[in-house]
C-alpha cells in the first residue's frame, strides 16, 4: 500500500466572502491543504492520512468531519479534552493576502508530546510530509522528539518531504528558525522552499544558492518555488529552470505553495520527470490562485 502521512495543524479558516465584511468558514492549514489536493489528484491506490492533535469541542469535530468527507485518513489523530483547534482570518488586497491568527490553545502544539502516536502514524507510510509551520508551533523538546522519530523512520526506508515555509513570527528568534529548518532539511529527501522567504532570512542571492544550501545538507531533490517567476528544480545531477504561464486573473494566493507541492508530488511520485512534475505543479497552483479560499474545486 502506498501511503502519505501529512503532519501538521488544521485550523478554522475565515475567508472573505463576495459580500463586503462577511466571511466564509472552512477548515484549512498548510499541510492539510497539501494533503487535500493530493487526495484530489492521486489515484485511489494511494492513501492520504492526516496526523495532528485536536480538541473534543464543536470546532474540532467539524474539522474531523471535514477530513473524513474529504477521504483523508483520520485514524491517528490525537484528541485533547483541554484544547481546541486554531483559527485564522484572511484579508485580501488585490489578490495578496494577510493573515491574523488565534492559536494559543491549539491542540496541534502538542502533536509530538509522545513518541508512540507518531511512530504508529508513520508505520508503513511511504512518505511523511511536514512543513516549517509544523515544527514552529512545537516546543523545543517536542520538536527534537519529532526529529528523532522522523530520522528513525527515514533510516528504516521511509521518505521525508519538507516545505521550509518560513514564518518568523512563530519562532523565538530567526536563528532558532534557521537552525531547526536546516535540521529537518538534513533528514529530508525532497525539500520545497520558496525563494523570496529563503532570500529574506538565509540571505540567498539566487535560486541556485537556495538549492545548493539544501543540497549541501544532503537533500537529493530541491524545488525552489518563486511565485510567478522562474523557478528551479534540482534532483541529483539534473537541474531544470521553468517559468510558469502568466496568470492575469489572480483572486487569492492562499494555498498557492501548498497546492504547488501537491501537484509536484502527485506527478513526481508517479514516475514523471522533474520538468513535467514542476510544470504540473505550476499549472495547479495557477488554477488555485484564480479562485477564493485555500481549498478550491479543481477544473
Amino acid at each position: 500500500m502506498n501511503r502519505i502521512i501529512s503532519i501538521g495543524e488544521c485550523m478554522v479558516e475565515l475567508a472573505p466572502h463576495a459580500e463586503p465584511d462577511t466571511y466564509r468558514m472552512g477548515i484549512a492549514g498548510d499541510t492539510l491543504n497539501t494533503a487535500w489536493y493530493l487526495r484530489m489528484l492521486m489515484p485511489d491506490d494511494w492513501h492520504i492520512d492526516y496526523f495532528t492533535a485536536i480538541g473534543e469541542d464543536g470546532a474540532s469535530k467539524r474539522a474531523v468531519d471535514f477530513l473524513k468527507k474529504s477521504n483523508l485518513g483520520t485514524d491517528h489523530i490525537i484528541y485533547r479534552s483541554d484544547r481546541t483547534i486554531g483559527l485564522y482570518l484572511i484579508e485580501l488586497n488585490n489578490g495578496e493576502r494577510t493573515f491574523s491568527y488565534w492559536r494559543g490553545q491549539s491542540a496541534a502544539r502538542t502533536l509530538a508530546n509522545d513518541k508512540a502516536p507518531l511512530e504508529a502514524a508513520l508505520k508503513d507510510a511511504t512518505i511523511a510530509y511536514l512543513s516549517g509551520i509544523t515544527i514552529a508551533i512545537l516546543e523545543k523538546n517536542d520538536r527534537d522528539r519529532l526529529l528523532e522519530v522522523l530520522s528513525t523512520y527515514r533510516a528504516n526506508g521511509g521518505q521525508v518531504v519538507f516545505d521550509s515555509n518560513l514564518r518568523p513570527k512563530l519562532w523565538n528568534s530567526t536563528d532558532e528558525m534557521k537552525e531547526a529548518v536546516m535540521q529537518f532539511a538534513s533528514i529530508s529527501d525532497i525539500v520545497l522552499p520558496s525563494f523570496d522567504d529563503e532570500a529574506d532570512w538565509f540571505g540567498d542571492e539566487d535560486l541556485q544558492a537556495t538549492a545548493k544550501r539544501y543540497g549541501d545538507c544532503g537533500v537529493k531533490t530541491v524545488i525552489v518555488k518563486n511565485g510567478s517567476q522562474t523557478m528551479l528544480g534540482v534532483s541529483g545531477t539534473e537541474s531544470i529552470l521553468i517559468t510558469p504561464e502568466k496568470i492575469t486573473n489572480i483572486v487569492d494566493t492562499t494555498a498557492a505553495g501548498d497546492s504547488f507541492n501537491a501537484g509536484f508530488l502527485n506527478a513526481f511520485l508517479q514516475g514523471n520527470d522533474l520538468e513535467t512534475s514542476m510544470r504540473a505543479a505550476a499549472l495547479l497552483a495557477g488554477s488555485v490562485v484564480q479562485k477564493s479560499g485555500a481549498l478550491v474545486e479543481l477544473d
